[in-house]
């Protein structure tokens, strides 16, 4: 029993560690950590082993369980430890926090002239509905503005290459005297683009930009696209996303910003990169258009707590049609907006610091991983052996 717990969770650990990674960048939408973002207990422990490590942890939980009849006294050392350590974590939190007065917020959730549908001229709608929004902000009421990914539309609205879109958002963050954080999608060829957090500053001016780094496979580029041409439905992805080469942090009035874009919120290592970096709040911009009605974005919220969590910094999720929210860095959630509609969420964050997962990172998941990996070679060699002296016998 005892060799079978490390090869259950272990494994369980080699193929998290891969499916996290391959194919074509992995999926790590679906970790069993995840799904304990409402437990506090939990999101206390994630600050020492990351969400990868409370999905071992749970795999460890599990097999204790199966080998309870067999070996109650294992499973009861295991489960008990197991408890400890939550206890650990909840008592023993490495968050110090942040004195001084909270960054105020406002996320601009503009959505599009025709939600969950196509209609004409739709992304260039959806930039003007964020506009005539961010225009019922009070001066001086907010630190910083965000608006979703792809809120400045597709191509035609983007504030780098139109001139008039950033002249429009500038006049805002001048107005407000606010930071803005805007997202939106910007060709360079006719077969790539880039998808990119624009970033300006209270003077209006565009300061730089983060660019997705993990785009979404045959849904912003096509993996091998040769090979794949024969199906008539990817003509839907003329262009393939140039992926960003890193994280993007910057320096606003007395706190660091980062930011991370949609399918990359659903992983630790995209914003753990910005903290790291410095990063003192995280930014996940998404547009959930492609998600209508369904639980995922329910599912986003509750991974953007896992990162807040882990991270120790708040999160500010926001979303064109999806659900948007602001998350401390204990993952508390704030008031939440409704699917697909127009609304200015306000609020108040304090800035967060690294914790021990920010250092480590999948520590726990690769230590387990390698564990079961050498249970299984030695349990392997062992029987061999065995086999081996047997047919000499």
């Amino acid at each position: 029993p005892r060799i079978w717990l490390l090869l259950a969770a272990g494994g369980w650990g080699v193929i998290e560690f891969l499916r996290y990674r391959f194919p074509v960048g992995g999926l790590e939408w679906g970790a069993a950590g995840y799904a304990l973002s409402d437990q506090a207990w939990a999101r206390e422990l994630a600050q020492w082993v990351g969400t990868s490590g409370l999905t071992v942890l749970v795999a460890l939980a599990a097999s204790a369980v199966v080998v309870t009849r067999a070996r109650p006294r294992l499973a009861g050392s295991v489960l008990g430890g197991l408890a400890i350590l939550a206890l650990v974590g909840v008592l023993f939190s490495p968050q110090p926090g942040f004195s001084g007065p909270p960054l105020r917020v406002a996320i601009v959730q503009g959505s599009t002239p025709c939600p969950y549908e196509h209609c004409a001229d739709e992304r260039y709608g959806t930039y003007l509905q964020h506009l005539e929004l961010t225009r019922q902000i009070p001066p001086g009421s907010v630190d910083l503005v965000v608006w979703a990914e792809g809120s400045t539309g597709s191509f035609n609205a983007d504030p780098v290459l139109n001139p008039e879109v950033r002249e429009a958002i500038g006049a805002e963050a001048r107005r407000i005297g606010a930071w803005f954080l805007v997202g939106g999608d910007r060709p360079v060829s006719e077969t790539h683009w880039v998808n990119a957090n624009v970033v300006f500053d209270p003077s209006g001016e565009i300061v730089g930009e983060y660019r997705k780094q993990r785009p979404v496979p045959f849904g912003e580029y096509i993996p091998a696209r040769p090979l794949f041409e024969w199906i008539p439905e990817l003509a839907a992805v003329p262009r393939d996303m140039i992926p960003g080469d890193g994280p993007v942090v910057f320096e606003a009035d007395g706190y660091r910003l980062g930011s991370v874009i949609s399918f990359e919120g659903a992983f630790s290592r995209f914003a753990r990169g910005h903290v790291v970096e410095g990063a003192q709040v995280i930014v996940v911009a998404t547009n959930e258009g492609s998600y209508g009605l369904t639980p995922a974005s329910d599912q986003l919220i509750g991974m953007a707590r896992m990162r807040a969590s882990e991270l120790g910094v708040p999160v500010v999720l926001s979303a064109v049609t999806g659900k948007s929210t602001i998350i401390d860095r204990t993952g508390r959630v704030s008031e939440t907006t409704g699917l697909g509609t127009q609304e200015i969420l306000f609020g108040e964050i304090r800035l967060g610091s690294p914790t021990p997962y920010a250092a480590t990172g999948d520590l726990v998941l690769i230590v387990a991983a390698l564990a079961g990996v050498l249970t299984w070679w030695s349990r392997r060699t062992l029987v061999g052996s065995r086999d081996r002296a047997f047919e000499e016998e």
